[in-house]
Parts: structure tokens; C-alpha cells; sequence
């Protein structure tokens, strides 16, 4: 059997394993995700009609063969939903999909939806772009260069924005029309204070051992769902906007603290965290989850008295910061420029471009402080493109981009 006629059975048999494998009240969401966004993380409850198929008792070194010729062959969206469809057969192919695909750092390349929760690649950056729904204040975030006709780009994530009496909330989530915080595709959220000059951003899972859940804002109380579901937020960085008191021209100066990246990542050989499995992964569904442990305490995530700043071991060291790259006064153009390598053609306040703040006793190469680490702007009404790379994650990219949509009448 051909490869290509291998891969069209499996994508005929991806809706009859769907709705074997999963229950009844998910279908509706393993459709939606399949066709918007990248794939659910969470495994199919495998029946024993499943299990017993000829594809679960192939030979290890042929189907190691079958899913390495897949993942090399299909590199780009949407043909690498066939690697998605591969992990979905049964538990022995999605073992073996899940040591083949390697990280976006690795490869460059998003796949699942942890993908969007690891660090991005070193050299060239992942290009994606934002599209904004003024009527329904969402905002979009897909995969490629610019939009492209007939809307088969890759939804990577979606945010939908929340006023509230003292801040604003961009509530995050995989798919785009599902934010509520109770459900699976939550992923975490944006918070700002009153005068949208900071803002917090809270994941829905620990990205270090070492990290202290904030409850204060709890994403719903725990009677109401499955204890299988994390009840509290972490909280990973802060964005903060200076404040404009003189009124001169300019564009907003920006400071990120990211607390759950130390500085040391982006020194020589250092590296960034990087999880391997969404809180509800595959195998979740197989052992129950451990309580929450921090530093080897466990932790009551219903107690409303628990820090909202992260603490870090002693070994975890200082945080990585990063600030805006200062533009430049064009006097041709009577405007503040930079480069964006034809990536943003509109001005605007919102566009930025990131790079490390840092000191000479960090030893951090002069390349390395040189390089963009994340990029915004506009390209076109509502559209917008972000360009991220290591040590940021998309997740941590598509926070710290929303932050430029809220308001700031007292940083401009």
C-alpha cells in the first residue's frame, strides 16, 4: 500500500475513531478543532475494537517508518494534520507520533497544541499574524504570513476581551467560539489594572516546578467541574507601560518581565522550560492527577490566601526582561521608525518590537542582545502580524501582543 492511499484511509477512518473513542458531548468540539485550530491534546478512552484494528498491532519498525515518512513529508498546514490524525488512531501510534515530532525549537514547526506552551526556534522566527473582531471584541491569532483566500489558515489560538469594573481580562483560549474557563481549550488570560499601564499574565498550567499558583482569581470555584480540571491560574510575566505624564511624541516604551524564563536561557547553552503535555494530556485520562506540589509541599489550590507572585527556587534564577528596541526619527517621513524586514506596512502606536534588556555581568553575546524577540504591527485594517522565536512561546508571544489593544490614554 502506497503512502498516499495509507494516509486517505486514515483520514476516513479519523470520524469513526472520533466518535468511538470520545464521548458523546465532545464530538462537536474534536470537528471544530480539527478544522480551526491545532489539535486537541487530550487522548481518545481507546475501545477494544480500536485496539484490536490491524492498525494497532502493526509491526513497531514499520509503523516508526509509516509516521517518520508523514511527519518529514507533511511540513506545512493543513497537510500536517495528517500527523495529527496518525496520534489519534490508537495509544501505540500516538507513543511513537509523540516521540518522532519533535518541538517548535527543534523544528520550527507547531503541531499540537502543546506546541503553542514550548519556546519557539532559535534562528528564524514563527510568522503568524492577528486578526481583531472589533463587534465581538475577539481577536484571532493563525499561522502564516498574511491572511490567505478562502480562510484555510491555521487557527493557533483565540482571546476574547472582558471589561470590568477595575480591568480589563483577555480570556485565551484554542478555539473561537468556547471561552469559558471551565472548559478544556481554556489556556490562560491577560489581566490589566485600572489605568491599563500593567498588565499580568496568568497560564492555566505551572510552566516550572517552582511556581506558585495565584487563586485570588480563580477561574471558577471547584465544586462546579471535574477536580481533573486545575482551579487556579499561574502567573508568568508581567508587561508594563510607561507612563506618557509630558504628553511628548513617541511610541509607548514597554518593560516585560517574564518570570518563567530565567535570563540564563538566552546566555550560552542555556535553555528555556518547556513542557511536554498540556494539564489534560493524553495519558491524564489513564491515572489521576497529583496534587499541586511546590518545592515539595502541597498546595491547597481552593485557599484564597496563596501569593500571586511566582517564587523561585534558588536555583531558578533572575527572571529575563525584555523592552522595546528604540525607534528612529525618519525627517523625510516626519514619523518614528524601525525595521520590520517588510513584515508591518502600516503605522500605528501598537507596533513594537521586543529585544532582551540586559547587563554585562548577565554575559549575554552581543548578537543575542541584538536579535528580535517578538515583533507586532499592522498590515491592514484589524490585521496584524506577530513574529515570535526562542525562548518565548506563542502562548507568552499572543499575551504580550494583546496587551497593546487595551487602552492607554495615560502612556500616550
Amino acid at each position: 500500500m502506497s503512502l498516499k492511499s495509507m494516509m486517505l484511509e486514515l483520514k476516513e477512518m479519523k470520524d469513526g475513531i472520533g466518535n468511538i473513542s470520545r464521548r458523546g458531548g465532545e464530538s462537536k468540539l474534536w470537528r471544530s478543532r480539527t478544522r480551526s485550530h491545532v489539535a486537541p491534546d487530550r487522548p481518545p478512552v481507546e475501545s477494544e475494537c480500536v485496539e484490536q484494528s490491524p492498525w494497532a498491532n502493526l509491526p513497531p519498525e514499520l509503523l516508526l517508518d509509516i509516521i517518520n515518512r508523514v511527519e518529514e513529508s507533511e511540513t506545512v498546514w493543513p497537510a500536517r494534520a495528517a500527523v495529527v490524525f496518525c496520534a489519534a488512531v490508537c495509544r501505540s501510534w500516538r507513543e511513537i507520533t509523540k516521540e518522532i515530532v519533535k518541538t517548535p525549537e527543534q523544528c520550527g514547526r507547531l503541531t499540537f497544541p502543546i506546541s503553542l506552551k514550548q519556546p519557539g526556534p532559535r534562528e528564524s522566527p514563527i510568522q503568524c499574524y492577528i486578526r481583531r473582531d472589533r463587534a465581538t471584541s475577539t481577536y484571532l491569532l493563525f499561522y502564516g504570513l498574511v491572511p490567505s483566500e478562502g480562510e484555510s489558515d491555521k487557527l493557533l489560538l483565540a482571546a476574547r476581551k472582558v471589561r470590568r469594573a477595575t480591568c480589563t481580562d483577555f480570556v485565551i483560549s484554542l478555539a473561537a467560539d468556547d471561552f469559558a474557563r471551565a472548559s478544556y481549550t481554556y489556556v490562560g488570560k491577560l489581566r490589566s489594572n485600572f489605568l491599563g499601564t500593567k498588565f499580568t499574565v496568568y497560564d492555566s498550567q505551572p510552566p516550572c516546578d517552582t511556581m506558585i499558583p495565584s487563586t485570588t482569581h480563580r477561574r471558577f470555584h471547584s465544586k462546579q467541574v471535574s477536580p481533573r480540571l486545575p482551579a487556579c491560574n499561574y502567573s508568568i510575566g508581567t508587561v508594563t507601560y510607561e507612563l506618557n505624564v509630558l504628553r511628548t511624541r513617541g511610541p509607548r516604551r514597554m518593560h516585560c518581565i517574564l518570570h518563567s524564563i530565567p535570563v540564563s536561557a538566552i546566555q550560552e547553552g542555556g535553555t528555556a522550560p518547556t513542557p511536554l503535555a498540556l494539564p489534560q494530556s493524553f495519558d491524564d485520562q489513564f491515572s489521576p492527577i497529583p496534587s499541586s506540589k511546590v518545592n515539595g509541599s502541597q498546595i491547597d489550590t481552593s485557599s484564597p490566601s496563596l501569593a500571586v507572585t511566582p517564587v523561585f527556587s534558588a536555583g531558578s534564577g533572575e527572571p529575563l526582561t525584555l523592552k522595546n528596541k528604540s525607534p528612529r526619527w525618519h525627517e523625510q517621513l516626519q514619523c518614528w521608525c524601525l525595521n520590520f524586514r517588510g513584515r508591518v506596512t502600516v503605522a500605528s502606536v501598537k507596533n513594537f518590537q521586543l529585544v532582551a534588556a540586559v547587563e554585562p555581568a548577565h554575559n549575554v553575546s552581543p548578537e543575542e542582545q541584538d536579535k528580535v524577540i517578538l515583533q507586532f504591527g499592522k498590515i491592514g485594517k484589524d490585521i496584524f502580524t506577530m513574529d515570535y522565536r526562542y525562548p518565548l512561546s506563542a502562548f507568552q508571544a499572543f499575551a504580550i501582543c494583546l496587551s497593546s489593544f487595551d487602552t492607554k490614554p495615560a502612556c500616550e
